[in-house]
């Protein structure tokens, strides 16, 4: 107790010298509330974010460049209602994204608005965000809500998708960024982009390799436990093709690999285990403009190798996954708009010792939805989704989206969707527990919200309320999965952002969220290492044209976990201290073509745990230099 009214003091100190020291013109962090913004997550087709009444954040390209000593998990972490578990423990640890407090499973990844699967996975969906850099990363949109009625499986508490960078707007130019930082961490990227004539071209290469820390924690002090670094290679290319003007194409391929060491687990040193996994991800997204619409064309392969090796011997997994979809949205009318689209996934699992020899399943998904607009700020989204899985069977999911803008000023929206998750291959057909006739997961979701922009523009404030129901959740039970618990989560986000000045600029968050689970033991509550409640506040100072400067806090809950006991052979039960990260970002431009920065990440110092008997991340910081030509 004591300690968790010690982070909340330490958090009121923080937002008190942030308040009046640190703000900015161009928001540091997450664009919110820009009505005119154009987003594409949300319908799948351009729309600006006062056309939809979704609940949506966007990582915006200038936050990404000041992000170059953050990863991927790191910059999420920031954000409302997210929290990536391992975001901050060592470098090469793995991560977990609970979106509103779902489990890892529950929220889809996207690249360029196409799904990242791997299917080796055990409980399937959750992609590892290691494999992915943010050095190739332009945009980042952020759906909050079950949005399987447009992307399908998985897609039960949100959406991510990661944009990549494109061409550039000249024949030849180039990038590159070098930096430096704590436990000898370096990063080196550099490539080329432009435009010629009907193509346009990127590609990027990433070198980022670190000593690490132990990961796990060392109780006795002695500081005997190795250190577990990783090292990590990237590299992407991105084409525009355009033979006519209505037609675009653009093929794509994207290389990853990560090699890095791991313990044995809570408060467990071993040196002898490593990991390795891989990522090739090709295809193509191509369209064709119609006079009142557009014609989509997206296909994707992912291959994703993985291997444990160590004390305890050798396990490989190695899933496979092909995405095919073509889609259109038309204008049917000065107020309708329809989109209409069919999808085909494949998902493959190579392993001889399932059930099934290297088994696989398709699933294949008409979908459509009208669009109500231009109706005095009236907007209205109805979609429905069929689902057909070669094992399971057939499912259905439908949206209900209403939103009414009032004068450009007051928005009030909500929410009303249906989702799913389809059974792993490992549940259903793997070596331990797999049960063939498994269904899968369905949710039902609420939320509605009301947004509130000042006449001058000047404030802005958005608070949303959900309620999630997710029914038929698969569980290990030995000696097989089955469909067994009901999961019912619940909670608020309230978003504050200002503008002070032309120079000054603030954003906040508090998010709450909690759930339980029912099963034959009875309800219990089990957001383990998710906190109910959650504070933000980010900053920033436009000193000049060439200088900027901001800082981030966020602080967390305290927060139930449990462990299992390498000493006694059991599940024990533990309690996170809640705790607060203060993080600062300086940079300085020698005119357009030269940027120096720096990085700091808990400058104070917070001695915490993300998960327990695991280390986390002391003060630390790295410098570097990023060049444009």
């Amino acid at each position: 107790m004591k300690k968790e009214k010690k982070v909340w003091a330490i958090t009121l100190i923080a937002f008190w010298w942030l308040v009046p020291n640190q703000t900015n013109a161009q928001q540091d962090s997450v664009k919110l509330y820009n009505l005119n913004e154009v987003v594409v997550t949300a319908t799948k087709f351009p729309k600006s974010q006062s056309e939809t009444g979704k609940v949506l954040a966007i990582i915006d390209e200038d936050q990404i460049k000041r992000s170059a000593g953050k990863d991927i998990s790191q910059l999420l972490n920031e954000q409302t209602g997210m929290v990536i578990n391992g975001a901050n423990s060592n470098p090469g640890k793995d991560k977990s994204v609970y979106l509103r407090g779902a489990k890892n499973e529950y929220t889809l990844i996207l690249l360029d608005g196409i799904p990242v699967n791997d299917p080796s996975g055990i409980s399937g969906g959750a992609y590892d965000l290691r494999l992915l850099p943010i050095d190739q990363v332009e945009r980042i949109e952020i759906l909050k809500g079950s949005q399987s009625t447009l992307y399908g499986t998985d897609a039960i508490a949100g959406v991510i998708n990661i944009i990549t960078k494109k061409g550039g707007d000249r024949p030849v130019g180039g990038f590159g960024t070098v930096s430096y930082g704590s436990f000898n961490s370096f990063k080196g990227g550099a490539g080329i982009n432009g435009t010629i004539k009907i193509v346009d071209y990127n590609i990027g290469y990433t070198r980022y390799q670190t000593d690490g820390i132990s990961e796990a924690k060392d109780e006795s002090g002695t500081g005997n436990f190795d250190i577990d670094g990783f090292s990590q290679n990237s590299f992407q290319a991105n084409l525009g093709i355009k033979p006519i003007n209505a037609l675009v194409i653009k093929p794509f391929v994207r290389y990853s690999d990560f090699d890095g060491k791991y313990d044995a687990g809570a408060f467990t040193d071993d040196p002898l285990n490593t990991y390795k996994g891989k990522l090739l991800n090709i295809g193509a997204n191509a369209q064709y403009a119609l006079q009142k619409g557009a014609l989509n064309l997206m296909y994707a392969n992912d291959n994703t190798d993985r291997v444990f090796d160590g004390t305890y011997g050798k396990s490989e997994y190695k899933g496979r996954f092909n995405q095919a979809e073509l889609f259109f949205n038309y204008d049917l009318a000065k107020q309708l708009q329809l989109l209409a689209g069919v999808s085909r996934q494949t998902l493959k699992m190579l392993d001889t010792t399932s059930v099934e020899v290297d088994p696989t399943v398709t699933i294949t998904s008409p979908y459509l939805s009208l669009f109500l607009h231009n109706m005095g700020g009236f907007v209205m989204e109805l979609g429905a989704r069929y689902n057909n899985h070669s094992k399971y069977g057939d499912n259905f999911t439908y949206s209900f989206n209403p939103s009414y803008l009032i004068q450009r000023q007051l928005k009030l929206f909500f929410n009303l969707s249906t989702g799913f998750k389809a059974p792993s291959l490992y549940q259903l057909y793997g070596q331990y527990g797999a049960n063939p006739d498994l269904k899968p997961e369905k949710s039902n979701s609420i939320e509605g919200g009301v947004q509130w922009f000042s006449p001058d523009k000047k404030f802005d404030i958005r608070a949303d309320a959900f309620k999630r129901r997710i029914e038929d959740v698969i569980i290990y039970g030995y000696p097989t999965y089955t469909n067994f618990d009901e999961q019912n989560d619940h909670g608020l986000e309230i978003e504050p952002s200002v503008n002070l000045s032309d120079k000054i600029r603030i954003r906040g968050f508090y998010s709450f969220v909690t759930g339980e689970v029912t099963n034959s033991t009875g309800t219990e509550n089990n957001l383990l290492r998710r906190p109910k409640n959650s504070f933000g506040i980010n900053a920033g100072y436009q000193a000049s044209a060439k200088f900027y400067l901001s800082a981030n806090l966020k602080a967390f809950g305290k927060r139930d976990d449990q462990f299992f006991n390498l000493t006694t052979f059991a599940t024990d039960k533990a309690l996170l201290d809640a705790y607060a990260l203060l993080d600062f970002y300086a940079e300085y431009k020698f005119g357009d073509h030269v940027k120096i920065f720096i990085d700091a990440k808990n400058i104070l110092n917070q001695q915490y745990s993300e998960v327990t008997g695991y280390s986390t991340l002391g003060l630390n910081a790295n410098t570097g230099i990023s060049l444009k030509f």
